[in-house]
Formats: C-alpha cells, structure tokens, sequence
C-alpha cells in the first residue's frame, strides 16, 4: 500500500467520522483575521477566474429548429421518428414517453387535444384515460371509432403534474402538430380544449367563446383551409358535466359537417 492510498483512506475514514473541515496546525484569532482587507484581497486574486453560466438558447431559435426538422418529414412516420429524437424542448426530459398521434392516418376527421396526461405518459398512446374513454363515446355518439379518425395533442409530451404548458412550450412544439395535420390532410378538424384551440386558431379568447362555431386553418405547406371546430375537452366535460348539452351541439355540428363532405 503506497503513502497515496493510505491518504485516501485517512480521508474517506474521517468523512465517515463527521470531520469534513481542514484545521490550520496552529491556533490562529479569525477575529484579526477576518478585518486585514490585504490578506482577503490576496486571497481573491489567487482564486482562479469565474467560468460564465452557459446561455439557453432562446426559444425563438428552438421553435424555428423544430419547424425546420418538421418540413422535412415527408410520411407520418418520419415525423414520429424526429419529434422523438427532439431535445430542444425540456418538457421531454421529465416525460415517461413521447405521445404523438394514434388511429387512421389517412382519416377524414382529426381530434386535436391539449397534452398527455399520466396515463398517457405511461402508455405513449394520445386520449387512453378517463377523457380519452368519454372521447371514444363521443365519437360513437356520431357514428366514429378510433379506426376512423386520426388523434393527436399540441404538445406530444406531459407537462409535469399535468400543469398548464406554457405558450413558450406550446409554440415551440406547435409546428410538430402542424406538420401532422399537412401529412394527414383531413377535410375536418376538432379541436378540444382551449389550450390547442387557442394556439391553432391563433386566438385569445377562451374556449367558451371559441366553441359551437365553425372556422378555417391552413396549416403550413396546405393551400386549401381546413373547416375547424372547437369545443370542450372531454377533461373538463368530466368536471363540469353540464357542459355535456354545449358538446353535443358541437358534435351534431361536425356530423353534419361530414356528411356534406360526403355527398
């Protein structure tokens, strides 16, 4: 055993002991110490420079990054593939999963929701908890299943404890979403929540004020817009449930909407 190990384990014993300080080998007055100013600037002017905190690259330049790597995704599939392996939004360092679309990608009608929740995150599949239950029995209601629609959210990652996204996160991930409407190229969109409703329809106002009227978005690469309508995410019907009578309405509006388109 050399002098360096036997050091070393001197060390690590009194960390283990509670000793975690160096004492000087004579006693010294930290009193006088402590008010010569010439031995603190000497001190100072030996410790080596400060190293300047690492500047985050602004969100403006992450979401012109994502709208970039979305344009070149020519199938959903590539889509899929790029959005996981994005790391320019930190909402996916503290997700379980990356949830991006589910159901029939070539679907006449696409649902747009807000972001995963838990069992979402845990699945990596959009709308498979308490709201995606009721939003399989609202499309039923209209004659849908999920084989007949394509399903999505605004953000494909979970917001940790399922708080409110940021309009930072929700822009730097908007062109992801956008990109899948172009690839799906729907005839009819919904969106649900005021969250994707007010980001894709590029409003203020609330869902309340948005829902039960029909509107138009042309998604980036698209010529032709889109009929949109918002309404209620089944999360807040849950809550609220005579918010029920307002959806219903919405949903009648979109089955009629879909039968035009197909005659």
């Amino acid at each position: 055993v050399n002098q360096t190990d036997n050091i070393r384990a001197l060390l690590h014993w009194y960390i283990a002991a509670g000793v975690d300080e160096a004492h000087d080998t004579e006693s010294r007055n930290r009193f006088v110490l402590g008010s010569q100013p010439e031995l603190i600037t000497k001190l100072t002017n030996t410790l080596p420079p400060a190293i300047p905190p690492k500047v985050a690259a602004p969100e403006t330049a992450q979401s012109l990054s994502a709208a970039e790597i979305a344009a070149t995704c020519s199938t959903l599939s590539d889509l899929r593939t790029a959005i996981a392996a994005f790391d320019g939004c930190a909402l996916k360092r503290t997700a379980t999963n990356t949830v991006i679309g589910d159901g029939n990608e070539s679907a006449v009608l696409m649902v747009i929701g807000e972001a995963p929740g838990a069992e979402e995150d845990r699945q990596g599949v959009p709308f498979v908890g308490p709201a995606g239950q009721l939003l399989d029995r609202m499309l039923m209601a209209i004659g849908l299943d999920r084989n007949s629609v394509y399903i999505s959210n605004i953000l494909p990652w979970r917001p940790p404890g399922n708080r409110s996204p940021t309009a930072e996160e929700i822009a730097l991930c908007q062109p992801f979403v956008e990109r899948q409407i172009a690839l799906v190229q729907p005839q009819v969109l919904v969106l649900v929540g005021g969250i994707s409703a007010k980001a894709l329809l590029d409003k203020r106002e609330g869902i309340t004020r948005l829902r039960g009227t029909w509107r138009e978005i042309t998604p980036a690469s698209m010529t032709q817009p889109i009929p949109t309508m918002a309404t209620f995410h089944p999360a807040y019907v849950l809550r609220q449930p005579l918010a029920k009578r307002e959806v219903w309405h919405d949903l009648l509006a979109v089955q009629t909407k879909l039968r035009d388109i197909d005659r």
